[in-house]
């Protein structure tokens, strides 16, 4: 067992290294990083090395990680494998909120930071209505979650349809998730390893927590506190991923799956081995969605979903998902 899992870990990290120095070399123009990095690439090659695939490269990553675990607590939480970091109606608010700050023209800052402060409020929205009594309910936050993320929705669709047509492309860029716009994504490191230290922290509990509440409840987990602690982080590494990215879909809901297939349901080996394969999996596919059609840029979430659409249903098909 302890093989299989330093293996998984091993295979991981070289699969990130690969994504990583791809992201750094590949694009409309196709650049080394390490003469970059000993003073042998031209001035401009190394300013977009520096100043625009670095950046984007660690976002990549970051988002990706993000987004794997927070799919890994939303599925513990809701004890259902089909969640993802969406369904609780987080992105919506920071759709509405960046949405906002384009339609009045601010800067980039000010969207990411909107997106931030969407999220936070569409988390504390659900978080308040899905609980009772100081208690949190699956059934509820889910159903709780679908009806703030249509209300959302609608929010969406009326400032599409009343903004003015020079915003819209980037609207529905940032809409389909794109990290074109990500200058400064360097905070980001520090939440994903703040947020894995809490789920290792969590983990114990987490596997018993996904045996039944009554099970673990029997053997001294504090259910409704475990409950609130997995639910707030899982909203925050949503919040900082959208604030980064957008709205990018399926990371959170196939990640885990794979990951869980490969090394079992244990969460000190799920939460990292999530963090690192979703981080992998969101920098190649933003590789491919700078170059597929090079000079032109697709937004990275239409890859995500492309990729994972028929993964899934293969899996769902193939494997079976028991809830």
């Amino acid at each position: 067992m302890v093989r299989r899992t330093t293996l998984i870990f091993f295979l991981l990290l070289l699969l990130d290294l690969a994504a990583f120095w791809l992201a750094l070399s590949h694009g409309a123009v196709t650049i080394d990083p390490l003469a970059g990095w000993t003073g042998h690439l031209p001035d401009w090659q190394l300013t977009i090395l520096e100043q625009l695939r670095l950046p984007r490269a660690v976002a990549g990553m970051t988002v990706g990680a993000m987004l794997g675990m927070a799919g890994v607590l939303m599925q513990v939480l809701l004890r259902n494998p089909l969640a993802e970091p969406y369904v609780l109606g987080i992105s919506g608010g920071a759709a509405v909120a960046a949405l906002g700050a384009l339609l009045l023209g601010l800067s980039s800052f000010w969207v990411s930071g909107s997106a931030f402060i969407g999220s936070l409020i569409s988390m504390f929205m659900v978080f308040l209505l899905g609980g009772r009594q100081g208690e949190t309910h699956s059934e509820r936050l889910l159903l709780t979650g679908v009806v703030v993320a249509a209300g959302w929705g609608s929010m969406i669709s009326f400032m599409l349809a009343v903004g003015p047509d020079q915003s819209l492309r980037g609207m529905l860029f940032w809409l389909m998730g794109d990290l074109s716009r990500t200058s400064a994504p360097w905070w980001s490191i520090g939440v994903v390893f703040l947020a894995l230290a809490a789920g290792w922290v969590m983990a114990p509990a987490l596997d018993l927590l996904a045996r039944g509440d009554q099970q673990a409840a029997a053997l001294g987990v504090e259910i409704h506190r475990l409950r609130a602690s997995c639910y707030v982080t899982a909203s925050l590494l949503t919040a900082s991923a959208v604030t980064l990215a957008g709205p990018i879909g399926f990371v959170g809901l196939v990640v885990p799956h794979l990951i869980r297939l490969v090394s079992g349901a244990r969460h000190r080996v799920l939460l990292p081995a999530s963090m690192l394969a979703g981080g992998a999996l969101l920098t190649l596919a933003d590789t491919l969605a700078r170059t597929i059609i090079a000079p032109q840029q697709l937004p990275v979430g239409v890859l995500t979903a492309m990729i994972g659409v028929p993964l899934f249903l293969y899996l769902l098909r193939h494997q079976g998902v028991r809830g």
